[in-house]
């Protein structure tokens, strides 16, 4: 009779199995990564062809945090990519991520885009950005506690309240007001809506076009994306007729997520590890990531696609992204409790 194998030993032999047979050698670095590989392959060759350190990449779609726990001490695991800043913070209390000082990352990532104590960093941003009617708005400023006036009785679009993008956005607004005021702030947005919260960001410009709204919320890079004709002509027609305001927090700034990475707990290649992370912030990578999704970089003073550029300049709100965490667990309830998607 074979011997039983514990299952968190199969982990690691299945993990194992999808590295090359020297992926534990002095000169790699093994990534495992939630992000698309059009978008990650750009970034990895350049740090490749700069630092001769070679990276094995392993696409996790879901349950990273999960895997790497099952993993345990074994893990071939060095660097964990993911997006949402929610994520990151679930790597870290899933106890599977190491503290990293870097005088490198903490000069260009900012305070408020980084774990307090170096678990995780902000590579990219992504912007919560109002869309406007071109023909039916004429707005050069907005705050989000304008969505719940009832001036917009009607006339609002938006996405599932539960989706990661708007719970994010949700628990901004509670680490900025409290609770009770943010129900009172989805009550009025609810009571705004043109249509049952759905579809995708994109949707929110097609439904503007249609007449359906006037305004909604949704991410800069999508605006990058339609405009670009990325995603199709009939897309482009949507981000043509759609003005972008970049809103803020009446006592803040514009609510941004974020793309970001931690090293593992048990990271074999360490060091490379936070060489990867080092030039990930570098002018060459950040400029790789506005190109490559139309997002912000972190490094200021970075390039900007000319798209996303004309959008005007992005204030980031200074609340700490790891704040912004611990709300997401109440945010997801007030959108029960107001019946936000019914």
């Amino acid at each position: 009779m074979l011997p039983t194998v514990p299952l968190r030993r199969l982990a690691v032999f299945a993990s194992l199995a999808l590295l090359p047979a020297a992926a534990l050698a002095d000169g790699e670095v093994n990534l495992y990564t939630t992000r698309e590989p059009g978008l990650v392959k750009p970034l990895l060759d350049a740090f490749t062809e700069d630092t001769g350190i070679a990276v094995n990449t392993v696409f996790v779609d879901a349950g990273l945090p999960e895997r790497v726990s099952a993993e345990g001490e074994n893990s071939p695991a060095d660097v964990l990519m993911t997006v949402d800043f929610g994520n990151l913070a679930d790597l870290v209390d899933a106890g599977v991520t190491q503290p990293v000082e870097s005088d490198v990352l903490e000069a260009v990532v900012p305070e408020n885009l980084r774990d307090p104590e170096g678990r995780w960093y902000a590579l990219s941003m992504r912007a919560r950005v109002l869309y406007a009617s071109k023909d039916r708005t004429d707005l050069d400023a907005f705050t989000y506690e304008k969505l719940a006036d009832p001036a917009w009785n009607g006339k609002v679009c938006i996405r599932s309240g539960q989706h990661p993008y708007n719970n994010a956005l949700i628990a901004a607004y509670i680490a900025h007001h409290g609770e009770e005021a943010t129900r009172t702030w989805l009550e009025g947005v609810k009571a705004n809506l043109a249509r049952q919260p759905g579809g995708g960001d994109r949707d929110v410009a097609r439904d503007i076009l249609g007449e359906i709204c006037d305004i909604g919320i949704g991410n800069s890079y999508y605006v990058g994306l339609m405009r670009s004709g990325a995603g199709g002509p009939d897309q482009e027609e949507w981000g043509k007729a759609i003005d972008i305001v970049l809103p803020t927090f009446a006592d803040g700034g514009t609510h941004v997520n974020v793309s970001g990475a931690a090293i593992a707990a048990h990271a074999p290649n360490r060091d490379n590890a936070i060489r990867l992370l080092e030039f990930l912030v570098s002018e060459e990578a950040q400029a790789i990531y506005a190109k490559a999704n139309f997002e912000y970089p972190v490094r200021e003073g970075a390039e900007v696609d000319p798209i996303i550029a004309d959008l005007g300049p992005l204030t980031p709100d200074a609340t700490l992204l790891t704040n912004i965490a611990t709300h997401r667990k109440a945010a997801s309830e007030l959108v029960d409790a107001v019946g936000f998607n019914d």
